[in-house]
């Protein structure tokens, strides 16, 4: 148990199968948190949902004897099961009345898919020599737990992994916990971050845990339940979530889109069609007692949940995960600032993106930010590692002609007149410069940009032209088709 095979990347995200004894979850995947002492929601609600996997608490099931046998049949499901330790009592109280042996003999018992043993989280702890502390102790139970389950085969162990936000530490946590037999690790103690809107140093604390585990191994993040970060957390190899934002949110009368949130006696309309929004309005809602709203509400909370897992699959599939993040990131502020620090590890998700895959679908560019697109990266130290064939270099500003530009009349004549004496190179925005030869490759000619470009855009091409340029030391350098072109200033450039 506990395979995990890959389907697809984007980026460094991925679509994968995790096998667990009864199912086989395709990632990245939600689990919503379910609490059989509450009916708000219920096990039959998440299964019309479609969802084939949930996740409980072990500790709250234990601690109340709701279930002493197997879960799958007390709880009459037939999927994946997914049991937390009771972690999350400790980062809210502090501590529990109950030690990991205890809390993972009783998992033994009760037989889920997946379960994790009783690490100590490290929340919003300021102090690193207590941060530590936290760490040390998840180090040491996690050795203990592999003492307890060495003889047991059919669950996935989940190893959590601290250090809040002291990288520093969660560099060495991960590092602990990949050197282990674990076969799925996971991020604990984001919550604090999100319930501040620090999504930038959420990204750090995903980069630094991914970057130091292995790929094989599947990556969880606890309490990762808001639409707006789930593709930020996928793109940098996060393969699967869990949370209760959906009923907390339904309960404070918070409406979730894959945007924003909002007060529901906010709106006057619902900017949805799920059945929820279809057959009530907000005033409806509103009128109705109060656990019927709680319901209906994290119902429609939970398919803008699952609206947001498939669409980023989708996205990983068409190859256009970079551009779905670009979408995102002016949905709020804070996840603009968490796409901005995401862009920081624009070489490491270069380092994962598939170079071609499947079907060719055409790149769209948009802005500054699309300079750290995989494709342009590599296209950058494609030019970094040319060798020039002739002492001279011709340039054709290609803004305004076809596209392929090798097959534009006014390139074919300059490629027939100077090929055997100069070196030709298209230019072009956001690529700088491209050999002209090549110009009909994937991705040099498929590709859309828009009309209205930014000085940023044209001022980062031109830098980049300039200085390849002035790296090859060309005798001279000629410009054609340049004096209409938004790129015309390149014709300043000296050799």
């Amino acid at each position: 148990m506990g395979d995990f095979e890959l389907k697809d990347e984007d980026l460094a995200g991925r679509i994968g199968i995790l096998e667990t004894k009864h199912s086989k979850l395709e990632t990245p995947v939600f689990f919503p948190v379910v609490n059989p002492l509450k009916s708000e929601i219920t096990i039959d609600d998440i299964k019309q949902l479609k969802f084939k996997q949930f996740i409980t608490n072990s500790y709250i099931l234990y601690k109340n004897n709701v279930i002493q046998n197997n879960v799958h049949d007390d709880l009459h499901f037939d999927s994946t099961i997914m049991t937390d330790s009771g972690a999350y009592q400790i980062l809210q109280y502090g501590n529990i009345n109950i030690n990991n042996s205890e809390i993972v003999n009783y998992q033994i018992k009760i037989k889920p898919d997946i379960a994790v043993f009783l690490d100590i989280p490290t929340g919003n702890i300021d102090n690193f020599e207590d941060a530590k502390k936290t760490v040390e102790d998840t180090i040491y139970r996690g050795k203990e737990t592999l003492e307890i389950i060495k003889d047991e085969q059919e669950i996935v162990w989940v190893h959590p992994i601290q250090g809040g936000k002291f990288l520093d530490l969660l560099s060495y946590s991960a590092k602990a916990a990949n050197n282990t037999s674990y076969k799925f690790l996971a991020l604990g103690s984001p919550t604090v971050i999100m319930k501040e809107y620090d999504y930038a140093t959420l990204i750090d604390m995903i980069f630094t845990v991914r970057s130091n585990i292995s790929r094989g191994k599947p990556l969880h993040l606890f309490g990762g339940g808001l639409p707006q970060i789930i593709p930020f957390a996928v793109a940098l190899g996060v393969d699967s979530f869990d949370s209760a934002s959906y009923i907390i949110y339904a309960r404070d009368n918070r409406y979730i889109t894959r945007t924003r949130t909002y007060k529901l006696d906010e709106l006057d309309y619902f900017p949805c069609s799920c059945p929820v929004c279809s057959k009530y309005s907000p005033k409806e809602l509103m009128e109705m007692d109060k656990d019927s709203r709680i319901r209906l509400l994290a119902l429609h909370n939970l398919y803008k949940i699952l609206e947001e897992i498939n669409d980023t699959k989708l996205a990983i599939k068409e190859n256009r995960l970079f551009e779905y993040l670009q979408e995102k990131s002016y949905s709020h502020p804070a996840v603009y600032s968490a796409f901005r620090r995401l862009l920081k590890y624009a070489e490491y998700l270069e380092k994962y993106d598939p170079r071609v895959k499947g079907e060719i679908k055409g790149i769209f560019y948009f802005d500054e930010t699309s300079f750290s697109r995989p494709e342009i990266l590599r296209h950058y130290r494609f030019l970094d590692s040319l060798q020039k064939h002739n002492r001279n270099a011709v340039i054709i500003c290609g803004d305004n002609l076809t596209v392929p530009v090798i097959n534009d009349s006014k390139v074919r004549r300059i490629l027939l007149k100077r090929y055997s004496d100069s070196d030709i190179y298209v230019a072009l925005p956001f690529y700088g410069l491209i050999p002209a030869m090549i110009s009909e490759s994937y991705p040099l000619a498929q590709f859309e940009m828009p009309t209205e470009l930014s000085t940023e855009v044209i001022s980062k091409t031109i830098t980049q032209i300039s200085n390849f340029i002035k790296s090859k030391k060309y005798d001279n350098i000629e410009f054609a088709n340049c004096e209409k072109s938004i790129l015309s200033h390149i014709m300043s450039i000296k050799p």
